[in-house]
C-alpha cells in the first residue's frame, strides 16, 4: 500500500513538471529580446560634491527657547545683583524639596481675611502658601499672588561665585 502511494506521488510530480515545459511564455521572451536589442541609456554623472559649511551658533548667550519669557512686571521686581544672597541659616519649608517645574497651582482661598494659594506637589499633596513662603530648590520666595498665578523670585548662582534673582511664575492649572 505504501509503495502504491509513493508511486502515485512520483507520477503526479512528473506530470506537474511536464506541464511547466509549455511554450506559453513566447511573448515574454520576445519582449525581453526586443528590450535587450535596444542601445543602453546614458547614466547622468554624479553631482559635484558641495563642501560642508559649518554652522556657527551665535545665540548661546540668549534666553533658552524652552524657558518661559520674563514678563515686564517681573523685571521691575529684580534687585541689584550685589545685594542678592540666599539665607542659608533659614529653616527650609516643605515645598523647597521639590523642583519648581514640578509644582502646580490648583486654586486660591481666603480664610479669616488671609489670602492663600493652593499648590500641588508631584506626590499629589496640596499645600497652602501665601506671600513670603518659600518653594522650589532655588530659594524661591513668593512675592505676589493672584487668582490665576503665583509670582516667585528665585535666587540662583550667576556662575561666577555670585547670586542673581530670577523671576518665575506658576500659573493656575488649566490656563496654560
Amino acid at each position: 500500500m505504501v509503495r502504491n502511494i509513493s508511486k502515485l506521488v512520483a507520477l503526479v510530480l512528473v506530470a506537474g513538471l511536464a506541464g511547466c515545459a509549455s511554450d506559453e511564455f513566447n511573448d515574454l521572451d520576445q519582449f525581453m529580446d526586443e528590450k535587450r536589442s535596444r542601445p543602453g541609456g546614458v547614466i547622468p554623472p554624479i553631482p559635484a560634491f558641495k563642501a560642508y559649511k559649518a554652522f556657527a551658533y551665535s545665540a548661546a548667550g540668549l534666553r533658552s527657547p524652552f524657558d518661559r519669557p520674563i514678563e515686564i512686571r517681573e523685571i521691575s521686581q529684580l534687585q541689584s545683583v550685589s545685594t542678592v544672597e540666599p539665607d542659608e541659616t533659614r529653616p527650609k519649608e516643605f515645598l523647597e524639596q521639590f523642583t519648581f517645574d514640578s509644582l502646580a497651582m490648583v486654586g486660591t482661598l481666603s480664610r479669616a481675611g488671609i489670602d492663600w494659594c493652593l499648590i500641588r506637589d508631584p506626590d499629589g499633596g496640596v499645600h497652602r502658601v501665601r506671600v513670603g513662603n518659600f518653594l522650589g530648590r532655588n530659594h524661591g520666595k513668593i512675592v505676589e499672588m493672584t487668582e490665576t498665578y503665583v509670582a516667585v523670585i528665585e535666587i540662583v548662582s550667576d556662575g561666577s561665585e555670585g547670586w542673581v534673582e530670577r523671576p518665575r511664575t506658576i500659573k493656575l492649572a488649566g490656563l496654560n
